[in-house]
């Protein structure tokens, strides 16, 4: 990195931080809803900014590049369907949410079944963001460093002192902004961080695609594209891709479903809005841009593949070493900034939503249920630090994961994503399933999935290549196709596992039904009134969305 960039990197991200301290200075976070939910003062912009890249990080960028470097363009149904998710959260979701004004989704949990299934939820979701999530982000910030500046040169050291190196101080960097900042700092952070990742995320294509065009223009590059791999541009999924055709029936919309509309890190956001409106709107307008982000996410991938692809042996390397090779180096400081505030957002969202969750959810009722404000936002912040430095130990070994980064996560989530939502759903659709039912679910539910994932599919698949070598199949191509075909991918395994945890809670609502009635309260904390032209915006984008079918 030359010295333009190592000051464009420097300024871009000084400037960032100094305007989240001056936004809030005068937020009061030794109160749980200044630390929480920043004071419930965030408008629609504040959180479509946060939403996007609390979402929209380097595991994200890395990982669906990557899969798309391998795959084409299909992959790009994580992100194009993530538009209808949200359409339906905005909808349907936040109105039941914030009319109860409550701070987290557990807290929804506790008043429709007990305070012990809170509990139970509250530990799943600080699983899945200290073993999944937090590492993963970590892990996939620090690749995209390593491949774009080529780091172990640079340093002289090896790969794997590198990783740790980065991960460390990327992590302890988000420590500071997000125990330490509360939620307006990270929400603040998180839209300026935005602006400047669209706009650095859509330079790279740009340049990319003027490289690759024999014309030096957009449109040559896309032709050139378009003509040299045809293959890449086929949105239905064969049996071997890692998104069957099918599955965008049944697990994808679970997983999609699950996180925008029951996941704490996203809907804290949200919470913080100071009106259902501004909430709605704030969700909308990311769904929006969630349906443009293809072409930071999924071309730049494709683009990759058509200029280096023999060259790389790393899938997950393709987006960085992309960046590394189209970016002027007067702008890769910028891009570098842009990216590592990305990275941040999302450490940092997780993280305060983890502290939340134990704060808020966990330190009452298990360790001092006399705990004042003041004390509950410090047991959370405690709680953040020791859950960061777990996940800055695991990152690192995440290299190993075999099947790309992107799908290690997805399929990691699915214990959790399936039977959290079901539970979540049958407590807004039913008054009479107990809270035995949703205890039931929420530690049958995540058993039965790694029981499938991990002893089953292993078994199956393993039996399955051994019979298809000791019969002579020897080509790469038949034996992939037997393994897919050998047991249900995880997508639909997700889609079967969600009706079966539905029935068992609706089987245990007919044994044991609930003897007091559920009566949801109604909040005068902020303004509950929907915004009118919801139903028209959000109908509006899913026409967008499957339009996006229609042409390819």
């Amino acid at each position: 990195m030359g010295t333009l960039s190592i000051i464009s990197f420097l300024g871009f991200t000084l400037l960032v931080a100094g305007v989240a301290w001056y936004a809030t200075r005068k937020t009061n976070e030794k109160s749980a809803d200044g630390f929480y939910l920043g004071g419930r003062s965030l408008g629609a912009l504040t959180i479509a900014g946060s939403l996007l890249l609390t979402n929209l990080s380097a595991e994200q960028i890395v990982g669906l590049n990557g899969q798309a470097f391998t795959e084409g363009i299909l992959v790009m149904a994580w992100e194009t369907l993530a538009a209808i998710a949200m359409v339906i959260t905005a909808i349907w979701f936040l109105p039941k949410y914030m009319k109860k004004g409550i701070t987290t989704i557990p807290e929804f949990i506790q008043g429709r079944f007990d305070e012990n299934t809170k509990a139970i939820l509250s530990v799943l979701f600080l699983i899945a963001f200290g073993i999944v999530l937090l590492p993963t982000i970590l892990y996939a910030g620090s690749k995209a460093f390593i491949t774009m500046f080529q780091l172990p040169e640079v340093l002289g050291i090896s790969e794997t002192a590198c990783y740790w190196i980065c991960v460390w101080s990327i992590g302890l960097i988000g420590i500071v902004y997000a125990i330490y900042g509360g939620l307006k700092a990270v929400a603040v952070s998180d839209l300026m961080n935005a602006i400047g990742l669209l706009v650095g995320g859509l330079l790279i294509p740009y340049f990319g695609l003027t490289m690759i065009s024999d014309d030096g223009t957009i449109t040559g590059g896309l032709a050139k594209l378009w003509s040299e791999n045809q293959d890449k541009f086929d949105v239905t999924g064969g049996p071997t891709s890692s998104i069957p055709v099918g599955t965008i029936f049944t697990g994808m919309m679970i997983a999609q479903m699950y996180y925008w509309g029951t996941n704490q890190s996203i809907l804290q956001r949200v919470f913080g809005a100071k009106s259902l409106k501004e909430g709605q709107k704030g969700v909308l307008l990311a769904a929006f841009v969630k349906f443009l982000i293809p072409v930071i996410v999924v071309l730049p991938g494709i683009i990759a593949y058509n200029m280096f692809g023999a060259e790389l042996n790393d899938a997950d390397a393709s987006y960085p070493e992309l960046v590394r090779r189209v970016l002027p180096a007067s702008l890769l400081g910028f891009f570098a900034a842009v990216l590592f505030g990305a990275i941040l957002s999302s450490f940092n969202s997780l993280l305060n939503s983890s502290a939340t969750l134990f704060g808020f959810d966990l330190y009452k009722k298990l360790f001092n249920k006399t705990a004042s404000e003041l004390q509950t936002v410090k047991a959370g912040k405690r709680f953040g630090l020791g859950l960061a430095a777990i996940s800055m130990t695991i990152a690192p070994f995440i290299r190993n994961a075999p099947d790309g980064l992107f799908a290690y996560i997805q399929e990691s989530l699915g214990s959790l994503s399936v039977p959290i939502l079901a539970v979540v759903l049958i407590g807004i659709l039913t008054k009479k399933v107990p809270a035995i039912g949703a205890k039931i679910v929420l530690i049958a539910g995540v058993l039965m999935y790694l029981i499938s994932q991990f002893v089953i599919s292993p078994r199956m698949v393993e039996n399955a290549i051994t019979k298809a070598k000791a019969s002579g199949v020897t080509d790469v191509a038949e034996l992939a196709l037997v393994k897919a075909e050998a047991y249900p991918h995880f997508l639909h395994i997700m889609g079967i596992l969600f009706v079966v945890n539905v029935i068992i809670m609706l089987v245990v609502g007919m044994i044991r039904p609930k003897t007091d009635v559920y009566v949801p309260k109604v909040t005068d904390v902020i303004d509950t009134t929907p915004w009118k032209y919801a139903w028209i915006v959000g109908g509006l984008i899913s026409l967008l969305v499957l339009s996006t079918y229609l042409i390819f």
